[in-house]
């Protein structure tokens, strides 16, 4: 019945006999509930969010069915499972960008261990110098030449022009020798996509003081397949993911997770916008 992600990015993974997700055929995913503050942390978000939040917000967010006593993966036995929508799961080929947001991801409220190793990521990374980070990716480019899929230690590596790139590679047919971002103008650009989605976030995170996201992330999903096949527009999906870390607000604005995302926006539009010169300039050619 369970399997392993055959999509999954970033974070622990439940291969090598170690402690991870599940998924199944009806479109869930199975998060394994942490034992300290972490899980009981992320169960009472899942469990008060949806109350919490305006409407047109709430689809930023997978779907929560509750929880649910699941096999482990690390043969450990029975663990309670948080049990999501899985985001992949209507996708053969999907592009995935996992992005965690903010310059810091530290809580105040941590101990002063985890605060020091969180720091040391974080330096480490794109997390103060961008205020983001990229955490995990694969880009689908063809049949022929499958997935482009970056380990963690290449990826945690990414300098700012290392972003700018996969952000092109993102929403490129070819991604070699040069990405050309054929994609960019109907996956970052127009009503419903990732731009537009996430200035609707951004909108809300200027105003909302009910929490404070730290250490979560954007889960950008786009399915080129459709547009391959010669139907249709890519299929476009921006999910926030993560919520171990996250706190009541106290009535503060989240400048951290604000900023981070304000400059995540910045590099998205820049791709847009250097796709549509170069389209112009093909044009004159």
């Amino acid at each position: 019945m369970f399997k392993i992600p055959k999509h999954q990015v970033a974070g622990h993974q439940a291969i090598d006999g170690n402690l991870g997700p599940l998924v199944d055929d009806s479109g869930r995913f199975y998060k394994p509930l942490q034992d300290d503050e972490r899980g009981t942390t992320e169960l009472a978000f899942y469990q008060s969010f949806s109350s919490k939040l305006p409407h047109h917000i709430r689809g930023f967010f997978p779907v929560f069915y509750g929880t649910q006593l699941v096999e482990a993966s690390d043969g450990s036995g029975l663990r309670p499972h948080l049990v999501l929508q899985d985001i992949t799961s209507n996708h053969l080929n999907p592009s995935i960008l996992d992005v965690k947001i903010g310059s810091r991801t530290w809580y105040p409220e941590a101990s002063e261990d985890y605060i020091q190793k969180a720091l040391e990521g974080d330096r480490l990374t794109t997390t103060v110098t961008l205020g983001f980070r990229i955490s995990g990716l694969q880009i689908y480019e063809s049949k022929e030449s499958g997935y482009w899929k970056p380990v963690r230690k290449e990826v945690k590596s990414f300098s700012a022009d290392d972003v700018r790139l996969v952000l092109r590679k993102f929403v490129s047919s070819n991604l070699e020798p040069e990405p050309d971002c054929c994609f960019a103008s109907t996956t970052y650009g127009g009503r419903s996509g990732i731009l537009e989605q996430l200035l609707e976030l951004k909108a809300w995170f200027e105003d909302q003081t009910v929490y404070h996201f730290h250490s979560c992330s954007l889960l950008l999903l786009i399915d080129k397949e459709p547009v391959l096949n010669g139907t249709t527009v890519p299929f476009v999906e921006v999910k926030l993911i993560d919520f171990a870390h996250t706190v009541e607000s106290e009535g503060v604005i989240d400048h951290n997770f604000l900023g981070g995302l304000c400059s995540f926006i910045k590099f998205v539009s820049e791709v847009l916008t250097d796709s549509k010169v170069s389209t112009i300039e093909a044009s004159f050619n």
